[in-house]
């Protein structure tokens, strides 16, 4: 199993006096992501959030592309594009591009999002964007792999038109779907895609992260797709204290303080096919020190946080991707969160610095 650098730069107004600088934020996670590089991670995967209702991240492909000058051999992914809110046709040409300065080292990962005040601003129909999500994807693809593209669909409709340029892997850059429900794992098989998960929602949906794989395998291989991945993300730190570790869970309460209000909570207004963010909003508001699990967040000693990722590889994932600095985390501290993962559960797994794979 390998392992990838990932964040979601939050930093809501329910953080208060303790917000940070979200100009500082964006230099201090370029340098974090040339780290990650520098301590053998595999890939860095960064979020797109737009107006500080969550994260400070507006744009994970220019942000990458600067990355991209930077390094040599990390994955760079945006986790995740909101793909609902963007034209698909740009960010077929924005990912191309960023596969061709990186020489091959783009992931595409896209979703549908949970928050929408983003929608609304960008005036796209929250309660469409499965449709829409599922729609885009396709022509996405299509772009990437055809000569030129013409489109008529139910959102979108264009006429023919030529990508330039095209990225370098072939037949394109792995595309992962960030999925929390079923309906959503159950398509992305479908279309042959791979998958990204949320170990808490794997669990309260498919009872466990090691279900989860195994149905989104076995979907995948009944329509005909072998051999596609599923990688998840972890809140994660190594601590050598009890104390440090009650801190860093008292973080991940901060941060679901900051989270609550991007779900939706309104079981008569959300939409179908994302009201179980209703029971997720419940169990979040409740939520308690101790009620933290493997399932939400790994912390402890080394040896610990060793055997609870191992438990993960068994399950079928074959890359975790690591929050380090959730719920306020200052830079500095990140660094070395970063640092001792590295230095101390790495080594403990054959394949986390397997140089980059790609299919160039």
């Amino acid at each position: 199993m390998k392992f990838g650098y990932f964040t979601l730069t939050d930093n809501p107004i329910e953080y208060g006096d303790e917000r940070k600088d979200p100009k500082q934020m964006i230099k201090d996670l370029v340098e974090q992501c040339v780290y990650a590089e520098q301590l053998g991670f595999n890939s860095v995967w960064v979020p797109e959030h737009h107006f500080n209702v969550l994260g400070v991240l507006p744009s994970p492909s220019l942000l990458l592309g600067n990355v991209a000058a930077k390094t040599s051999r990390v994955q760079l992914a945006p986790a995740t594009v909101l793909l609902p809110v963007n034209h698909p046709v740009r960010m077929a040409e924005e990912y191309a591009l960023l596969d061709v300065l990186s020489d091959g080292r783009a992931i595409f990962s896209a979703g549908r999002g949970y928050d929408e005040r983003e929608y609304d601003v960008f005036e796209v129909n929250f309660h469409d964007s499965r449709e829409i999500f599922f729609e885009q994807l396709d022509i996405i693809k299509k772009a990437w792999t055809q000569n030129s593209i013409s489109y008529s669909g139910k959102f979108y409709n264009f006429p023919e038109v030529e990508l330039t340029p095209k990225p370098v892997q072939h037949p394109h850059p792995p595309i992962y779907v960030a999925a929390f429900s079923e309906p959503s794992v159950l398509k992305a098989a479908e279309m042959g895609e791979n998958i990204i998960f949320a170990p808490f929602a794997a669990s309260m949906v498919f009872g466990s992260i090691a279900n989860a794989v195994t149905r989104f395998k076995q979907e995948s291989e009944k329509h005909g797709f072998t051999g596609k991945q599923a990688r998840c993300s972890y809140f994660l730190n190594v601590t050598d204290s009890k104390e440090e570790t009650e801190k860093t869970k008292r973080r991940m309460l901060k941060y679901f303080r900051g989270l609550v209000p991007a779900f939706p909570s309104d079981p008569t207004t959300a939409p179908p096919h994302i009201r179980y963010f209703v029971d997720i909003v419940e169990k979040l508001k409740q939520m308690k020190a101790e009620d933290l699990s493997e399932n939400s967040i790994i912390v402890g000693d080394a040896h610990y946080v060793t055997e609870k990722l191992k438990e993960v590889e068994k399950s079928g994932i074959e890359e975790v991707i690591i929050y380090f600095d959730f719920g306020g985390l200052s830079h500095v501290e990140t660094l070395k969160a970063m640092e001792r993962f590295s230095t101390q559960v790495m080594p403990n797994f054959e394949r986390s610095h397997l140089q980059v794979e790609t299919n160039i």
